[in-house]
């Protein structure tokens, strides 16, 4: 056995799941291949938020079954939020796979490995730490979810919160910046609730603060928040660390209370807006995105007009809208019934789709003639493209190798999702400017 391939859907949290996953084969000899032909290993990290995200994986599985049955010798291994506690109805459906995952853990396919290698692997890896991390890497701090929103399958999968300690968080974000990375995106389902369930008590702010500390290290960002957990320390540390970025992404889900209530998000919207005009006070300049599910059961569209209201209101930076998809297992799956008609649904989604895209134009046209700091990701389509501390997707040309490195950019163009611009000035990564 010599190389594994591993294809991931989802959310940043799977992404980085597929990293260590990636790094545990490496601990074994193996090296990652282009595609799943080349692989004795493929492994596919499902998602199961939305009906068309556990489509694709279903479609993967199913176009992997004639390679499978030609080379049965291949590990075929199936992860994420697909997998629950019980596989029976799993390995039912696709009895070709040889191993099924839930979300972290990985154990039993190193096993698997390790025995195909002739390896004792118990007590033989290090810590699952991405060998080559990309310049911003993601860093899961607490899994799992303790919500239970009715809408949401996480908590099921993913299981109950669980912090990883503060110096761990810190020794993994020391190892990765000596390896390249220079700016760590901290994730959790809901990563404002970190250190409730560890000694002492520390909270995100206590984490930002110990990882601000990290030599190498450029911008600190972190993902996903919920309206309750949103504390004044939190906003406060935001505000006085630099090398936290000013963007924050907290989702609101609905703009109609009942509807709001229904989903068991436990804040109302004028909760939500005092908490919008609170960070904005505090962290100026601050970049908010959201998250909207459009066609809950029982949504009219008396409530659509009060998310839409919120959209117009708030002036999100971004806006990530999703048509409701029942999930089976869920509150909402159990008790409520999927009312909305699809054309609705889709109806909907262009509404706020539209919407955002005017007030993002709007936003991004500011920027015009102005010069950001822009941390360089790598290139796509010939342009050199990275993110200004406000996570504003930035295009431009240059000659030289930049990956890694923090460039003036003076913007020449804007649209709604990206900016562009030619360079001012290039320097190696210091602490993020604001």
């Amino acid at each position: 056995m010599k190389g594994f391939y591993i294809w991931t859907v989802g959310c940043q949290m799977n992404k980085a799941d597929s990293e260590r996953t990636g790094a545990a084969l490496e601990q074994l000899g193996l090296r990652c291949v282009e595609s799943p032909r080349e692989a004795d290993i493929v492994v596919l990290n499902s998602c199961v938020v939305r009906q068309n995200a556990e489509d694709r994986v279903v479609g993967m599985l199913s176009s992997l079954k004639p390679l499978k049955e030609q080379h049965p010798e291949r590990i075929l291994a199936l992860m994420g939020c697909m997998v629950g506690p019980s596989h029976d109805e799993l390995r039912r459906r696709f009895p070709y796979v040889d191993v099924f995952m839930r979300p972290q853990q990985v154990e039993s396919l190193v096993r698997q490995v390790g025995q195909r290698l002739g390896m004792e692997v118990d007590g033989c890896l290090g810590p699952l730490v991405p060998a080559r991390p990309e310049v911003v890497t993601h860093v899961p701090v607490v899994h799992g979810c303790d919500k239970f929103c009715t809408f949401c399958i996480i908590p099921y999968r993913r299981g109950r919160e669980v912090s990883r300690p503060v110096e761990e968080v810190v020794r993994e974000c020391e190892v990765l910046a000596r390896r390249g990375m220079h700016e760590v995106v901290l994730l959790g389902q809901n990563i404002d609730s970190y250190g409730h369930d560890l000694p002492g008590r520390p909270d995100l702010g206590d984490l930002l603060e110990a990882i601000h500390a990290v030599a190498g290290l450029a911008r600190i960002r972190f993902l996903t928040s919920h309206p309750n957990d949103m504390t004044d320390r939190i906003i406060r540390a935001v505000a006085a660390l630099p090398k936290v970025c000013p963007h924050i992404n907290l989702p609101f889900q609905a703009g109609d209370d009942t509807v709001l209530a229904n989903m068991r998000r436990g804040y109302t919207s004028a909760q939500y807006r005092r908490l919008v005009e609170k960070i904005r006070a505090a962290i100026p300049g601050v970049a908010l995105s959201t998250d909207l599910i459009v066609g809950f059961p029982g949504e009219t569209e008396e409530q659509f007009q009060r998310s839409v209201e919120m959209v117009r209101d708030i002036r999100f930076d971004k806006v990530h809208v999703a048509m409701y998809s029942p999930r089976p297992g869920t509150i909402a799956w159990r008790k409520m019934g999927d009312d909305v008609l699809l054309e609705e649904k889709e109806r909907r989604f262009c509404v706020i789709e539209g919407l955002q895209a005017q007030i993002a134009s709007e936003l991004n046209a500011a920027h015009l003639g102005r010069t950001l700091e822009v941390l360089v990701e790598g290139r796509r389509q010939g342009k050199w493209q990275g993110r200004t501390t406000t996570d504003k997707l930035v295009f431009f040309e240059h000659p030289g190798d930049l990956v890694g490195e923090v460039v003036q950019v003076r913007i020449t163009h804007t649209s709604p999702w990206s900016l562009q611009g030619s360079v001012v000035e290039a320097r190696t990564p210091v602490v993020a400017a604001r």
